[in-house]
């Protein structure tokens, strides 16, 4: 069998859905996978989730594992939270900063099923951003 090939995100939906959000959080993990998470506000510019510049735990964390996750709670108990898995880029800036940019490879919408019927077959209602 041959792997299955992942599907793009959707950066056109993407884009629509980051209008409803304020901030994110930046979620990486260090060398014991213990999660760090921090308070960010990224910019979608040209495919890729400019985050801005980073220090201390968070770069640490990136020198060994460039995947992350970003995560945008939602603005009201029950509404949906936006969830996009990437890999990170990131550039040293010379002056003990560094600027990451993330680049999605899963985006979706996410909040607990209101019924077993909105479920799908789980607890959980999604939108996933990918494109056909």
């Amino acid at each position: 069998m041959g792997a299955k090939s992942a599907k793009k995100v959707d950066l056109k939906r993407l884009a629509a859905a980051l209008g409803d959000y304020r901030f994110a959080y930046l979620i990486t993990v260090d060398d014991g996978y213990r999660v760090h998470t921090v308070t960010v506000e990224p910019v979608l510019r040209d495919g890729k989730m400019d985050v801005g510049l980073i220090r201390g735990r968070t770069r640490n964390n990136l020198a060994d594992r460039n995947d992350v996750t970003l995560l945008w709670p939602p603005r009201e108990p029950g509404g949906y939270s936006l969830i996009v898995d990437g890999r990170a880029e990131v550039t040293d800036s010379g002056d003990d900063t560094t600027a990451l940019e993330v680049v999605p490879s899963r985006a979706l919408l996410h909040r607990n099923a209101d019924s077993p019927a909105s479920a799908k077959g789980c607890l959980h209602d999604c939108v996933v951003f990918s494109e056909p």
